[in-house]
């Protein structure tokens, strides 16, 4: 038997498990030449998710309702007519929520567990640290004592950020949601200073108070107020990276923001958005980095794994409640 998770309401707002529909049917098991047999063992779930569950145009297409929800998984190859993989590899790709599926390999990746543990390719070794790495370097270009400002800092890829920042020389400050985040950001990930948004009532000032310098660097995963208190604070030819906005994901209206033309032209600065996919031909040097930094212990990083396939929808949603610390997965 195998179980699939399809998308069955566009979601109004946050999404709720009612807009999930879970399916048991028999395995399909005839795997044909150029083939592969897959058996889930970790879910990746991610915030951009929300915008394929919507029917609107954007960098990828939207989810078809009452069909399978996809995101990056790890899988076991159970049985292969495929050149390129045997049975007992291991693949990292994107594929359905889904049990046991069959792949024709394409965009498969094969993982190595002997090197780190199967879900750090869906995290640091994956789309999680290709997005912190290529961001950072490409877009924010940093120079050794400037000052990084990361927003949603302890999350899969905030805290990346930042630690690639500190490697890098830079003075960083993360922002969170909650005390025992920000010790985390502190202790485990080495930022210089962290601001809970949730308790401090002048974002403004407690980021003018963090960072006496200026901002230089802004590597933005939450869009909406927060994202306008930095605003204020940046220095002249400061670059902002605009890689998120979960703070905005849910509005059913348009948010209500700061215009961001004044800043920009009086401070001569970058605002760029991206998405990892636009620096596909620097991920081999990008995953050499990440490797050799983790394997130097210069890297660390946080999950929250949630144990089994039912669970998936909830870890999703859990992600707009700021639940997880570091990177969401699932476990089979």
């Amino acid at each position: 038997m195998t179980k699939t998770i399809l998308l069955k309401n566009r979601p109004e707002g946050k999404p709720s498990m009612s807009d999930f529909e879970f399916k048991t049917e028999e395995s399909e098991n005839t795997v044909n030449q150029g083939e592969l047999l897959l058996e889930t063992k970790y879910v990746s779930v991610d915030p951009y998710l929300r915008g394929r569950m919507s029917d609107a145009k954007s960098y990828v297409p939207p989810f078809q309702l009452n069909k399978p929800i996809q995101s990056g998984v790890i899988a076991k190859v159970l049985e292969s007519k495929n050149d390129k993989f045997k049975a007992g590899d291991f693949v990292s790709g994107m594929l359905n929520w889904q049990t046991i599926q069959i792949s024709n390999g394409e965009g498969l990746t094969k993982v190595d567990p002997s090197k780190a543990p199967l879900s750090a390719y869906l995290g640091i070794l994956g789309m999680t640290g290709l997005t912190a790495y290529t961001g950072l370097t490409e877009i924010g270009k940093p120079k050794a004592r400037e000052t990084l400002v990361v927003s949603g800092a302890a999350g899969a890829v905030g805290s990346v950020v930042g630690q690639i920042g500190k490697i890098l020389g830079l003075k960083v400050i993360g922002i969170a949601g909650t005390d025992e985040k920000i010790e985390l950001l502190k202790s485990k990930f080495g930022f210089d200073a962290g601001i809970n948004y949730k308790t401090t009532k002048d974002m403004k000032a407690a980021i003018a108070e963090a960072a006496p310098n200026g901002v230089d660097i802004y590597f933005d995963n939450v869009g909406g107020p927060i994202s306008d208190a930095v605003l204020v604070n940046i220095n002249r030819l400061a670059r902002i990276i605009v890689c998120g906005a979960i703070s905005v994901y849910n509005n059913t209206e348009a948010p209500k923001s700061l215009s961001v033309q004044p800043f920009l032209v009086k401070n001569s600065a970058l605002m760029q958005g991206f998405i990892v996919s636009n620096y596909t031909d620097k991920f081999p040097e990008a995953m050499k980095q990440l490797s050799t930094w983790l394997a130097e212990d210069k890297l660390t990083y946080s999950e929250t794994i949630v144990k089994g396939f039912d669970n998936i929808p909830s870890a999703f949603i859990d992600l707009f409640e700021g639940k997880n610390k570091g990177k969401m997965v699932v476990e089979l």
